[in-house]
């Protein structure tokens, strides 16, 4: 069980007992009708053909108080497209299946792109984004949550806390992160223990009181992949196509909402997926490629923030960088022993070695280009430009779906 304390600025939701789901469902059944529910789910294709959908798809089952699914399907051919809708009309909810790889996205994306929208490469940042412009042409939905879809132990439970507090139209929350722990036979979550986190503390002390850093270092999982926010705050944010997307999101909700509205909420004991390679004979992938994006994405929301970063400053981060780090492993090591996990210091040591030099490139590609990857459109803007085109997506991948 956790503890109840409250830290930084935004609030913590902890599991503080072990509350039947199916009681916290029938609440969110209740105040659902009136303010409806959507869920995003972001997924490979190949996600389906080992244990994490299927397993996810058969705990939705349970889930009746969902308005909408909307899946972004990656990475599918028609074939795979077709079987992928039969598996998801078991659900109880309405299903829409957006087919990045199908006629009907790519032609609303060479649209987008004629209307010189910056639509970025395929991915998890621009499925998402475009599952957020499908699922605000429903003018029921007011809450939209997204989770991962490489989740092996997921319970449908993590979904329902998630969307508590925000769908409770007795709490005033407009968005909601989810935490847990990242433990099996040891400590996974490395880039966020060894490298984000002392990131923001190595840059807190050097930039002083930063509003936007206290706010990150106030989340105990600022890079989990499951949030929930309100319609108005998803139509206004921006998100980055890289693997910053969690950290570009953060910091519009920052900028678009008070702290006192946010939330992280506890979502599970545990949390197991896919774990990603560390190589850094591989830049262009696995956790370097993910640690360089993230420093990348901060560095450029910093810069807009007004906050002056010089070659001098940037020098003297990777130093307070590593300091952080150490100080991480010690807390980590201690906290491994404790507990009998197994903790590798060198292997630890020699991670945050490798994300030193994400920082190096990081701080170079900034230093090149301090606008670096822009950020996707936020859907005001493209309703703006092209009053109807989420109207129509809506429409025509329906269709497609049908």
């Amino acid at each position: 069980m956790a503890d109840f304390f409250q830290n930084g600025v935004i609030s913590t939701l902890q599991r503080l007992k072990d509350r039947p789901v199916a009681d916290i469902e029938r609440e969110i059944k209740g105040f659902s009708q009136q303010q409806k529910i959507c869920l995003i789910l972001p997924a490979l294709y190949s996600e389906f053909e080992g244990p994490a959908m299927p397993r996810i798809v058969e705990e939705l089952k349970e889930a009746d108080y969902l308005h909408r699914i909307v899946l972004s399907l990656d990475r599918a051919t028609e074939s795979e497209f077709h079987r992928v809708l039969e598996i998801m009309s078991e659900l109880p909810a309405e299903v829409s299946v957006l087919w990045n790889d199908g006629p009907t996205i790519q032609s609303f994306l060479r649209e987008l792109e004629e209307a010189d929208f910056d639509i970025a490469e395929q991915g998890k940042g621009r499925g998402v984004w475009m599952s957020l412009g499908y699922t605000l042409a429903d003018k029921d939905v007011h809450t939209v949550a997204l989770h991962d879809c490489d989740i092996v132990n997921y319970r449908r439970e993590m979904l329902t806390r998630l969307v508590y507090p925000i769908a409770h139209p007795g709490i005033d929350f407009e968005f909601s992160k989810g935490y847990y722990s990242r433990v099996e036979e040891k400590l996974h979550g490395r880039v966020t223990r060894l490298f984000f986190t002392p990131l923001v503390r190595a840059l807190r002390q050097l930039l002083g009181d930063v509003a936007f850093l206290h706010f990150l270092d106030s989340f105990r999982y600022p890079l989990s992949g499951e949030f929930a926010f309100v319609r108005n705050l998803a139509k206004t944010v921006r998100i980055s196509p890289t693997w910053g997307l969690e950290v570009s999101l953060l910091g519009e909700v920052h900028e678009h909402t008070t702290v006192h509205r946010v939330c992280q909420v506890e979502i599970a004991d545990t949390y197991h997926h896919k774990h990603q390679q560390l190589s850094k004979d591989n830049p262009q992938a696995g956790l370097v490629r993910m640690a360089t994006d993230i420093a990348t994405t901060l560095f450029g929301i910093l810069a807009q923030g007004g906050m002056v970063l010089s070659k001098s400053l940037f020098d003297t981060l990777l130093a307070s960088y590593l300091r952080f780090s150490r100080l991480a492993i010690e807390q980590y090591n201690a906290l491994a022993q404790l507990n009998g996990l197994a903790y590798d210091r060198h292997e630890e040591v020699e991670a945050v070695e490798t994300f030193a030099q994400c920082l190096k490139t990081a701080q170079f590609s900034f230093r090149e280009d301090p606008i670096g990857a822009p950020l996707m459109s936020s859907w005001v803007r493209v309703r703006a430009a092209i009053p109807e085109f989420p109207t129509r997506l809506q429409a025509a991948v329906d269709r497609e779906n049908s």
